[in-house]
């Protein structure tokens, strides 16, 4: 008997409008992500958290002379965005958006935390080297697909899903659940899931 958890990806307040790294219309898949679940299907419910040092590598701010969103080479070599200041932790800006329903059941699951990489994937660091927990949670509750929501579309939220298929879990991207940073990068993702069998399709 399958059993499906619902992975809601870094909805924090840096993402959401207003934010330092604010998606736009990002407020308009809350209620969607709210229903999916309270509808009771889910054997686990997961929330991803970007959880960065102050001086973080990816942060513009830590990379002199470099534009946001320019492209910048990480401490690992790994080429990277140069993004403004986002979900440092313990800031307002890194706290989970406060119209997202929570229940202390919910399992959190924190990345981004080596100040050396990035952590696009709520299950692994962008050099693929080191894992969250991620993987071994949803071992040890017997989850064998997975419902992926959140921000961004074009790299959180998508590199979960790819992560996902590639740990041997059956992923759907709910599409009205998430946007994107941008549409080009949306598009490329959009490709890769589909190459990778991840299925996209609405939560309604």
């Amino acid at each position: 008997m399958p059993k499906t958890a619902l992975i809601i990806v870094d909805v924090q307040n840096d993402f959401m409008e207003g934010g330092n790294l604010a998606v736009g219309d990002s407020r308009s898949i809350i209620d969607p992500i709210n229903a999916l679940r309270e509808n009771g299907r889910y054997a686990l419910i997961v929330l991803t958290q970007d959880w960065h040092p102050a001086d973080h590598s990816s942060f513009a701010s830590n990379n002199e002379g470099a534009e946001v969103m320019s492209t910048i080479t990480s401490p690992t070599g790994l080429p990277g965005v140069a993004w403004p200041d986002h979900c440092v932790q313990g800031s307002e800006g890194a706290e989970f958006y406060a119209d997202l329903k929570t229940k202390n059941t919910d399992v959190v699951v924190r990345k981004g935390t080596d100040t050396a990489v990035d952590s696009y994937s709520g299950f692994m660091d962008n050099d693929k080297q080191t894992k969250t927990d991620l993987e071994k949670i949803l071992r040890a509750n017997g989850i064998t697909h997975v419902h992926i929501v959140g921000l961004a579309a074009d790299y959180c939220v998508g590199f979960t899903a790819l992560d996902a298929v590639d740990a041997g879990f059956n992923a759907t991207l709910f599409t009205d659940c998430t946007r994107p940073v941008g549409a080009d990068s949306w598009g490329e993702m959009q490709a890769k899931l589909a190459e990778k069998g991840v299925t996209l399709t609405e939560s309604v």
